[in-house]
């Protein structure tokens, strides 16, 4: 069964630390859990990393050997067309997610690279949305023929 690639961007590692009044306290350690425990037996590459490069190279990973991939790309979501590029070249289904309401926030996070390859995005459910990615993700892959 090939694994659900749960990917976050740059300062992510920093969740429960870094404005807690936006992401929450809930760390990134707890978001694995939470992704873990969402996903029953099917298995999980969670990954974080400050490095735009490295997540292309995490998406090109999930490429060859992922279901379907979860992205939260953090700043990258706004300024990243070689990650969209990447994001284009996977098959399986793609969900943006959020942590907060980008939409609700300044100006310049209403516009997403990363949703002209999404199938679905998710935005404002804090960091305990991670499961509901997870399951939506599953519904879909169940979906697919």
């Amino acid at each position: 069964m090939k694994p659900l690639y749960v990917l976050n961007g740059p300062n992510l590692n920093r969740l429960g630390k870094r404005e807690p009044s936006i992401y929450g306290t809930t760390t990134l350690a707890e978001v694995e859990q939470i992704c873990r425990a969402a996903a029953g037996d099917r298995p999980i590459a969670f990954h974080q990393t400050n490095s735009e490069e490295k997540l292309i190279d995490l998406v090109h990973e999930a490429i060859d050997e992922g279901a379907g991939i979860i992205i939260n790309p953090a700043a990258f979501t706004f300024t990243s067309l070689a990650l969209l590029d990447a994001l284009k070249m996977f098959e399986g289904p793609v969900i943006e997610f959020h942590i907060s309401n980008i939409h609700r926030r300044e100006p310049i996070y209403h516009r997403s690279y990363v949703s002209m390859r999404a199938d679905a995005v998710m935005a404002g459910l804090g960091a305990e949305g991670y499961a509901t990615a997870v399951s939506a993700i599953l519904t879909m892959l169940a979906r697919r023929p």
